[in-house]
């Protein structure tokens, strides 16, 4: 769609239809492809002809422009005519209609009037008088028109018809640029919603739009999924992520922590088991596999698992197939299977306490999801998200952090990841009472004093001042590297030095990622 209304205001356009009407008193107007009058504002827009200007504010004239141009469109689709020059009947002066031409579709005009293209005869002029009076014109206006209209000689018409042509195509120029514009935003606005938020995962860091990268790229894949992360990272955020974005969004999403039974419960409620099967068992029960048939699995901590419990889950990743305890027949299931573990189970592998066949089986799609100390530029993000969820429950007004507060918690590690920051951000609320904004002060014991640890000033205070500054330089480096989440062109900004030299300095002290992140 064309916006109309910013046409009147582009400089190139003003300056054109100036430009007619300086050489020529020539009015123009815009139309739409039905004839409608777009871009016009009745107190606003001036008119130099005053004919021009009384018959734009009659409906009957506005409702003839577009007979008119409606005509002139359907003629000129069947001719090798660029444009149409012709008398207007209603008036009796003459009009020339542009059209405005969108990859060949006719999407508006250009009609400029108030001009003759022959020379007129005292017959021609008497009717433009009677026309005009049965208007309801005074005389004098009829005269101050007369006076207004000029006759175009060749040299003159051509001019004309170029001038009143470069004027459609700057439309049709100004209309791709603002069409390219608004779809750059609109992917701009899709990134961003990308960017900060996936589902309720909360995050703008590198380490996040790697993992919603990852996450786009597996939707319409049906295979298992590892996602290795620490107690509190949103492990189960992202496995229901990936169930209610894939296509078995609309069967059951099934979850069992695999740590919370010992193996006879584990292999009960994971396979279920028929009646008398062992003491307690008075009926059959159907297990969390037939129950996510069909659908997602979500194993949870799967490395706290057995040996004799792995067994039994790589069958059921193999053959589709298990026995519920007490059966002499095998059922099968169709399930996709997400399983996810604090623990580093290729180190587990090696130390044989984890199968090797299940581990391949588990890891096809493997998701590691970053602790908070690696992105700890989400931290406003997540903060602004979890007092708005507050403020929600609430009914109350969301509350607003202080700068001494962010940074309090900037400074610390967050072993418990966005769990813990959630906590945080609970208690702090629910300690400042009616207070709108959140101070430091109130935050945890173990927040306030991790921050004060890290305040490396006077750490040194003997020694030479050259090893001084160096051991001063590191640590800020380290913090500054941990709290950006290895972002060095945000950190090089706020330590004003170059990235470059950044880059020298985190060599030089061997400030090595991996390091870091421990």
């Amino acid at each position: 769609m064309i916006n109309w209304d910013e046409f009147e205001h582009i400089h190139v356009i003003r300056k054109l239809k100036q430009i007619l009407s300086a050489w020529w008193n020539i009015d123009v107007i815009f139309t739409d492809e039905r004839g409608q009058i777009k871009g016009f504002d009745q107190e606003k827009t001036q008119f130099n002809n005053p004919a021009v200007a009384q018959l734009i504010h009659k409906e009957m004239a506005r409702a003839n422009i577009g007979e008119m141009v409606v005509k002139t469109i359907d003629d000129l689709r069947t001719s090798q005519n660029r444009y149409s020059l012709k008398k207007w009947d209603m008036v009796g002066f003459d009009v020339g209609v542009f059209p405005i031409l969108i990859e060949n579709d006719f999407v508006g005009t250009v009609v400029a009037t108030g001009f003759f293209r022959e020379q007129t005869s005292v017959p021609r002029m008497e009717e433009i008088r009677e026309r005009m009076a049965a208007f309801g014109m005074s005389a004098d206006t009829i005269e101050k028109c007369l006076s207004k209209l000029k006759y175009l000689d060749d040299q003159d018409r051509n001019h004309f018809c170029e001038i009143c042509e470069l004027v459609a195509q700057e439309i049709v120029t100004l209309h791709l640029e603002i069409t390219s514009r608004e779809n750059r935003i609109k992917e701009l606005n899709k990134e961003l919603g990308n960017r900060f938020k996936y589902d309720n995962m909360i995050g703008k860091s590198k380490p996040m739009q790697s993992l919603y990268a990852l996450l786009d790229k597996i939707k319409g894949a049906d295979s298992t999924v590892m996602v290795q992360g620490e107690n509190g990272t949103g492990k189960e955020l992202i496995a229901k992520s990936i169930h209610y974005n894939s296509n078995r969004k609309d069967k059951p999403f099934v979850i069992q922590n695999c740590s919370a039974f010992n193996d006879n419960l584990l292999e009960s409620e994971l396979f279920g088991h028929v009646k008398g099967s062992f003491t307690g068992a008075l009926k059959d029960k159907k297990g969390l596999f037939e129950m996510a048939d069909k659908g997602t699995f979500f194993l949870d901590e799967i490395g706290d698992t057995s040996p004799q419990m792995q067994v039994k889950l790589l069958r059921v990743l193999q053959e589709g197939t298990f026995m519920p305890v007490g059966a002499t027949e095998g059922r099968k299931v169709d399930v996709r299977i997400i399983a996810a573990t604090n623990r580093n189970l290729k180190e587990m592998v090696e130390q044989g306490t984890f199968r090797e066949d299940l581990y391949y089986r588990l890891n096809v799609i493997n998701i590691r999801v970053p602790p908070l100390r690696e992105r700890k530029e989400d931290i406003p993000y997540l903060v602004d998200f979890f007092l708005a969820k507050i403020a929600e429950s609430s009914g109350g007004a969301k509350r607003l952090l202080t700068k001494r507060a962010l940074e309090k918690l900037y400074d610390y590690a967050w072993p418990g990841n966005v769990r813990e920051l959630q906590n945080e951000i609970e208690r702090l609320v629910v300690l400042s009472g009616e207070e709108t904004k959140l101070m430091a002060e109130l935050l945890s014991p173990k927040v306030l004093e991790s921050g004060d640890k890290n305040k490396v000033q006077g750490a040194r205070l003997q020694g030479k001042l050259k090893d001084a500054l160096e051991d001063l330089e590191r640590e800020m480096i380290r913090e500054g590297l941990r709290r950006t989440g290895w972002n060095k062109s945000k950190l090089a900004k706020e330590l004003g030095i170059s990235r470059a030299g950044l880059i020298m300095k985190v060599e030089k002290y061997g400030l090595d990622k991996r390091k870091i992140a421990r």
